[in-house]
């Protein structure tokens, strides 16, 4: 029988990083001894107070069909949010609620990109954006973010990367893989490369609330960048909803209007029950959100320093999120059998980071998404296997 040639747009090149992670999921499954630093789903519990708005909605019949573009209380929170954080001027009639970020992404790709087209990403990116991008037809051109300066973006990759065929340029600030947050004067490159040559920008934004020190900038917040910035957004990190499948996407309405077509086709709306809990846990639940960022930071600092002195390894400390990058190149083995091999011995499931991109090639992703006695444990044995090396 035969597929449509979307079967093979999707399929991405790196879907072979993720074997190890599966097989510890399924040893862990099995009650074995393993600890999963290879994925970035909290730990932490949805608070109780969005549980409970849940059930209530649930219990007084919020379970039936729903505005396609989203309940207008969480759209009115999405973009009183992001009109207080960025200073943009928007409403909720900007706002499009979608299946998570990762729907998100996809729609945009959909909906600003045609066969033939270019977009750029920053690399290392998120496992998904290659095929997000390549669903549409549209071939994804890579801006390559050197390791030697911290993965920051300069000019000179940015502009060698634009052809007559560029529409858009993607990216994550903060970086997953990285953790990496664009700076003002990085923004302000892309702002200026997407006024010049009339793209668009999709800013995948959904680790923002999880900046460990200075400011966070939003391309959304610069002069003239309004009617072409999308930003997207996710409760997954934030509110430890990942579960749930809240993200949008905040955009010039022209554009929401055609996601909303598109989310009629795919989507037809979020559940009205889980839409409630949503708004409540924006309007609601900052306190859980500072409580989260703090124990985040507080184990990104303690497994920065443990990874500091063991030998061989050479981690990059991030400016936000759930993950560290770890060069692992002085140990003696590349970042592929570093994996395999440590996982082998000790039962510890990191990441090859160069599903993110041949620019992190070298690098593990590990992940700190798991309990301080887990995370503890696991330094332990990595430093056992290090030495035993």
């Amino acid at each position: 029988m035969r597929f449509s040639s979307l079967t093979d747009r999707v399929k991405g090149g790196a879907a072979d990083a993720w074997d190890q992670h599966y097989l510890a999921k399924q040893a862990g499954a099995r009650g074995e001894d393993v600890i999963i630093l290879s994925v970035g789903d909290p730990d932490f519990a949805t608070p109780q107070a969005v549980i409970d708005k849940a059930l209530q909605a649930l219990q007084e019949g919020d379970t039936h069909y729903t505005s396609i573009q989203g309940h207008r209380v969480l759209r009115e929170a999405i973009a009183a949010r992001h009109r207080a954080a960025s200073g943009q001027d928007i409403d909720a009639d900007n706002v499009i609620t979608t299946s998570g970020a990762q729907n998100a992404l996809f729609a945009c790709s959909l909906c600003l990109l045609d066969a033939g087209d270019e977009a750029i990403v920053l690399q290392p990116m998120y496992i998904t954006y290659e095929a997000t991008v390549q669903a549409s037809g549209a071939t994804l051109v890579p801006v390559v973010l050197d390791p030697g300066s911290g993965f920051r973006l300069n000019r000179e990759a940015l502009l060698g990367a634009v052809s007559e065929r560029t529409r858009a340029i993607f990216y994550a600030s903060p970086s997953n893989p990285t953790g990496v947050a664009l700076n003002r004067d990085e923004l302000e490159l892309i702002a200026e490369v997407a006024q010049r040559y009339d793209l668009w920008v999709v800013a995948d934004e959904v680790y923002s609330d999880f900046m460990y020190g200075g400011e966070f900038h939003h391309i959304s917040s610069l002069p003239g960048l309004s009617e072409r910035v999308v930003t997207i957004g996710s409760l997954s990190k934030s509110y430890a909803m990942s579960g749930w499948r809240v993200g949008w996407a905040i955009a010039p309405p022209e554009l929401i209007a055609n996601l909303d077509k598109l989310a009629l086709c795919m989507l037809y709306g979020l559940p009205g029950f889980v839409q409630q809990a949503g708004a409540h846990a924006l309007q609601q639940c900052a306190a859980d959100l500072a409580h989260m960022r703090a124990v985040y930071r507080q184990r990104r600092d303690r497994l920065y320093e443990a990874f500091c002195a063991m030998p061989g390894l050479t981690p990059l400390l991030p400016d936000a999120g759930m993950f560290m990058m770890v060069n692992v190149l002085g140990s003696g083995l590349s970042a592929p059998d570093f994996v395999r091999e440590l996982y082998r011995a000790t039962g510890v499931s990191v990441l090859d980071a160069t599903a993110f991109g041949a620019s992190a090639a070298g690098y593990v992703r590990v992940s700190y998404t798991v309990s301080d006695a887990d995370l503890q444990q696991a330094c332990e044995r990595i430093e056992s296997f290090l030495e035993a090396l």
